[in-house]
């Protein structure tokens, strides 16, 4: 049997959760041989029925992953565990991990210390012990590889893919016309420029800007919300379902991807799924995944 490291299923959705929710539906398809295992404090719970998890160990967050999860793996006979999202148990060998970018190193003021001193702890120790490495582009491979100094050959490049949920529908004529942004508001997502630059649009007073995602102590940008206070025309939706997220992307004129810095973006690709056009930044690994698009 092979063991998939579910403890994605406990945390908010954003663009790591949704490649590996994707990954594992895939893998479930393709194979009957798979336990998917995760902690007891599931948010994602359609997802988890879905795979049919078990729940093991009593802690949370790193702590089941560094602790329950290897020692319970130990008790099995140490079988192939894939970690399918940034971080998987250290010390266990027989694993195929997954690690999307260097986003922490980077672009380190989007993240808390204690963020960045995590990844930049487990993830040197995770790769020296892996077989195998997952990671979603050929920048991220190259980023991954220059700085850690790992070998590129040992990097599995799967690009993420979109949900089917995500199609196209009929205009409506009485919709407001508006552009739409998707993301955590982190710095390096640059939505301080994308919101300078709609502040700057003259002749376009219909125009809204729609941005979904909502902020956390970990992505901190203070003048985020301060710049958007001042045309009313902004408007921040919060975290939305994926029926309300597809919507916003049928309905929008646009999708606006301003991001400096990313290991794949799916958001990008949720949007053309879903007939919307793409205005998207010419940086790190967007030009290589929109071109394939």
């Amino acid at each position: 049997m092979i063991f998939i490291n579910s403890r994605f299923l406990t945390q908010d959705v954003s663009g790591v959760q949704r490649y590996a929710e994707q990954m594992c539906r895939a893998l479930q398809r393709l194979r009957n041989d798979l336990i998917f295992v995760a902690p007891r404090n599931i948010r994602l719970h359609d997802c988890a029925k879905a795979l049919d998890v078990q729940h093991i160990g009593h802690s949370r967050g790193h702590l089941w992953e560094q602790v329950d999860l290897p020692l319970h793996l130990k008790r099995k006979g140490s079988p192939l565990l894939v970690s399918i999202s940034n971080t998987g148990p250290m010390f266990y060998a027989n694993q195929i991990a997954t690690h999307h970018d260097i986003n922490y190193v980077r672009y380190p003021q989007s993240y808390t210390r204690l963020f960045r001193l995590a990844y930049r702890t487990i993830t040197p120790i995770l790769l020296s012990r892996a077989r195998t490495l997952i990671t979603g582009s050929s920048f991220s491979r190259a980023e991954i590889a220059s700085f850690y100094g790992y070998a590129e050959d040992k990097v599995l490049v799967l690009p993420a893919a979109v949900s089917d949920d995500f199609t196209p529908r009929a205009m409506h004529r009485d919709q407001p016309n508006y552009l739409l942004a998707v993301s955590s508001p982190a710095a390096h997502k640059n939505f301080n420029r994308m919101i300078q630059a709609f502040l700057s649009l003259r002749g376009h007073a219909d125009l809204q800007l729609h941005i979904v995602g909502a902020a956390s102590s970990l992505f901190a940008e203070p003048n985020l919300q301060r710049l958007a206070c001042r045309d009313p025309r902004i408007r921040f939706l919060g975290r939305l379902s994926d029926a309300e997220l597809i919507e916003q992307y049928q309905g929008a004129s646009a999708f606006v991807f301003p991001s400096l810095y990313e290991g794949f973006g799916i958001p990008p690709l949720e949007a053309q799924a879903c007939g919307c056009p793409v205005l998207a930044a010419n940086a790190a690994s967007i030009p290589e995944v929109l071109q394939a698009s």
